[in-house]
């Protein structure tokens, strides 16, 4: 057999050419060329015919090898310890792996964690009886996600409440395969991926997806031996030997071949689980975020530079890729020795298969901000770790106590809140009064975005840095002018992009938004809304922004009658923005003032997609 891969077609499929035989030739060695080095390159006709030529991957094998390997694939490439390899116990003959939830309608019971009520969500079930013996609606759940090893793409909740499984039950496809293993500590891996094999650890209290399938011990050592195994380059190498394809199901899976399981290493996998999740839940996007790492190094060290701070993340990032990696080729070292594969693999991680995060200035700059954003609008508190509210009964007592309590006053008998606390912006972070954040092109009102951002990092960081950490900030986020309109300009422009990419198009702030004009911007908490958060929209905002519409737009025309004629230009220029704002302002008003008398409420029962809907008319485009 000559085997070209990819190319003899142009960007095909991959070919193959061969001659067979009718009948089996007992004994046969036949000879095979593979004239590619990796799998899905494309090399034109004349390259391949050069390869072939020049002696490239020869290779023989007995047919009958083939049959040692389950699904006899045509492996003529691999060394007799591969098919030694399978004369070992599979992982199917003593591991359960398996397929988890097929709903049939992810609509009506997958959600992003975010997006609902967080009251409601369950973290720590140990079977779905026990879920169902609660209140609580919501589990955590997988689903899939970008290439990641070790632990993460945890984005997810079932809605798996005894009713709203009885209502799924009108989808045909709906199967709770393997429910007796819902919530149980494993192991999982995206069924589809188009580059290697990448498990994470599942964690106890999950439901485990259709889309992801996981394998599952009693023994919390062998959970970690198998993700270490399975982690590593051998087992890697056996699921494509198996099925080289983009898919990788529970049935590949338990055919891997099981090797000496009782010398394989268990505190690597450990440690290596331990650093991807810290790496996960340093991002929002985490429900075990407990405060951003850039403000851990001003509360718990006092770093009042921010560029300290990121130089601290980043020295702390490096540190941890470079453990997992070494990691990650110790553990492949291993394998590669247990299995006697040193002809076929290397222990050596390229950088790009790393699948925990470095430093990157612009990201983490723009995740402080979402970070602030959420600390202005009630979602966090720089005084307390994890969520302080996503949903229930609005208060701002949690706050201002948790402020208190960060003061180490806490011990001071006081009856009531302690008089100190005074709520002046500019000595504690305390949520927005009405979360509503308006967004303009200029300081129109007193809870302006970018002032109120600029009061947060003053409590974070300390009055004396301010200016320089505006100014390291405004550097991060490029643009032109000076640091207070450079990030003006991204909360008028690229706030709301970013926001809809890390929240996958599944926002929690919404954006109200008059058009491109930027006539009238404002930032709303949606697990905040209230049936009239579109009246004070209106009423307080809307209308405020119209009156100083009017204003600006005498002022300038007064100005413009004594000016000289270079600043007439000027000043026309800035009359005709004005007036066409004023002119998308009047208009949006209109949408506004319909959608504000009908007092619409929303359900976080929905999702987003849902909800949002609702109010499309106002609210800015998701794209």
């Amino acid at each position: 057999m000559v085997h070209p891969g990819r190319g003899i077609f142009g960007s095909d499929f991959g070919t193959t050419t061969f001659v067979l035989a009718k009948h089996q030739i007992p004994g046969y060695t036949a000879v095979y060329r593979r004239l590619f080095d990796r799998t899905g390159e494309v090399e034109t006709i004349e390259a391949r015919e050069k390869a072939f030529f020049d002696g490239k991957g020869y290779h023989i094998a007995q047919q009958e090898s083939f049959l040692r390997i389950p699904g006899a694939p045509t492996a003529y490439w691999v060394g007799e310890n591969v098919f030694t390899a399978f004369s070992n116990p599979l992982l199917g003959d003593c591991f359960f792996a398996g397929h988890g939830l097929l709903t049939g309608h992810d609509e009506d019971m997958i959600y992003f964690w975010h997006e609902i009520d967080y009251t409601k969500i369950g973290f720590h079930f140990g079977s779905v009886s026990e879920m169902h013996l609660t209140s609580k609606k919501y589990a955590p759940a997988t689903k899939g996600g970008d290439f990641r090893k070790w632990y993460g793409n945890l984005f997810y909740v079932a809605k798996y409440d005894m009713q709203t499984i009885e209502h799924m039950k009108i989808y045909p496809k709906f199967t709770p395969q393997n429910e007796d293993r819902y919530f149980h500590e494993g192991v999982s891996w995206n069924n589809i991926t188009m580059r290697m094999f990448s498990p994470t650890y599942l964690p106890k209290g999950c439901i485990f997806n259709n889309k992801m399938p996981a394998v599952f011990s009693d023994n919390h050592a062998d959970i970690l031996k198998l993700a270490g195994f399975m982690s590593s380059k051998v087992c890697d190498f056996f699921t494509w030997l198996i099925n080289p394809s983009v898919s990788c199901s529970a049935g590949v899976v338990r055919k891997i071949p099981i090797c000496s399981f009782e010398t394989w290493e268990s505190a690597l996998p450990e440690t290596c689980i331990s650093l991807s999740k810290t790496d996960w839940d340093s991002f929002e996007t985490s429900w075990d975020f407990q405060r951003h790492p850039l403000v851990i190094p001003a509360i718990d060290q006092h770093y009042m530079r921010l560029a300290d701070c990121w130089r601290n993340w980043e020295r702390a990032c490096n540190e941890r890729f470079a453990q997992l990696k070494a990691n990650e080729e110790e553990l492949n070292r291993i394998f590669i020795d247990i299995y006697g594969l040193q002809d076929e693999l290397t222990p050596e991680v390229d950088d790009k298969d790393v699948t925990v995060r470095k430093a990157d200035l612009g990201r983490d700059i723009r995740s402080l901000i979402s970070y602030a954003v959420g600390c202005m609008l009630g979602r966090y508190s720089i005084y307390k770790e994890g969520l302080m509210f996503a949903g229930g009964k609005w208060d701002e007592q949690p706050f201002a106590q948790a402020c208190w309590d960060a003061s180490g006053m806490n011990d001071i008998q006081t009856e009531g809140m302690p008089p100190m606390l005074d709520m002046n912006p500019q000595r504690v972070s305390m949520p927005d009064h009405d979360g509503i954040l308006p967004i303009t092109d200029d300081e129109y009102f007193s809870d302006d975005i970018v002032t109120m951002f600029e009061n947060w990092l003053r409590v974070v960081y300390g009055a004396t840095t301010l200016e320089e950490n505006l100014a390291f900030i405004a550097n991060a986020l490029g643009g032109k002018g000076t640091p207070r309109e450079v990030i003006r300009q991204y909360f008028l422009n690229d706030f709301y992009k970013d926001h809809l990419r890390i929240y996958q198009k599944r926002p929690i702030y919404w954006l109200f938004d008059s058009g491109k004009k930027n006539g009238f911007k404002a930032l709303v908490y949606m697990h905040r809304w209230q049936p009239d958060t579109i009246a004070r929209v209106r009423t307080d905002y809307v209308h405020e922004m119209q009156s100083r519409y009017r204003t600006a737009i005498a002022d300038v025309e007064q100005r413009i009658s004594g000016a000289s004629t270079s600043d007439r230009v000027r000043l026309t220029k800035r009359l005709t923005a004005l007036q066409a704002q004023a002119e998308e302002l009047r208009l949006y008003e209109e949408k506004v003032h319909h959608l504000a008398d009908q007092m619409i409420g929303i359900d976080l029962d929905d999702g987003v997609k849902v909800n949002y809907a609702k109010f499309a008319d106002v609210l800015a485009g998701v794209k």
